[in-house]
């Protein structure tokens, strides 16, 4: 196992997912229901499930695009994401 690509992947996820939605649906879950270890469980479950289907349609694509091509892609996806974000903002 490649444990330097391991911490990179984990720091990656664990900073994006702060204060994101699904974190927000589970603090409002945990604190509504009467089971908070199931909120927990489903919660794990569902990024597990999600990373994993990114995971597998990211290496399919790499094994159909070259490399050059699919970072391009990717750039070009961030890039316009951010455009979108600074103008929603802006208004």
């Amino acid at each position: 196992m490649d444990w330097q690509l391991f911490g990179l992947s984990f720091v990656t996820v664990f900073l994006a997912e702060i204060g994101d939605k699904s974190q927000l649906a589970a603090i409002a879950l945990g604190g509504s229901s009467k089971s908070p270890h199931g909120v927990f469980l489903g919660s794990i479950t569902a990024l597990i499930l999600a990373s994993f289907l990114g995971v597998i349609a990211g290496g399919g694509m790499a094994e159909i695009l070259p490399t050059k091509v699919l970072k391009s892609l990717a750039a070009i996806g961030f890039a316009l994401m951010a455009l979108k974000l600074l103008w929603v903002e802006s208004k």
